[in-house]
């Protein structure tokens, strides 16, 4: 799979989306960047998913939080343990970034499973296998 970088991914290839917290909140708050995403099947881990319900119980969207939760609840992944392990060294690696543990164990899954991280957080601009919509 080509690295999606600052790169246009190509209409007719098929490519699979990691969805940053960032990612999904943009799409919930329907930012127009975004709209070509909405109809992807969505994966995160259980992180974001906190990450997501936080955002939603401090956002005017507290009375669908409940039901963003179970529904987005469907598209969490499990992380092995070197998944887990390698995302807390990309961690350490990029320590001046203050990046999540979401944000680092997302890249990292979406990386070993040759799928394109989604994500708006300037962090992670220039970095390979990143797909960056503001």
């Amino acid at each position: 799979m080509e690295e999606a970088g600052n790169e246009e991914v190509k209409e007719d290839e098929k490519v699979s989306y990691f969805f940053d917290s960032y990612a999904v909140i943009e799409i919930l708050k329907e930012n127009p960047n975004y709209a070509k995403f909405k109809e992807q099947p969505i994966t995160i881990v259980l992180w974001n998913l906190a990450e997501i319900y936080y955002h939603c119980i401090n956002s005017n969207l507290e009375k669908e939080a409940d039901n963003l939760y179970s529904k987005f609840r469907k598209s969490v992944v499990e992380i092995d343990d070197e998944t887990l392990q390698e995302a807390m060294k990309f961690k350490k690696e990029h320590k001046k970034q203050d990046l999540s543990y979401a944000d680092c164990i997302g890249y990292i899954y979406a990386k070993k499973h040759n799928m394109v991280f989604l994500t708006g957080d300037k962090e992670f601009e220039n970095l390979e296998n990143v797909e960056f919509v503001k």
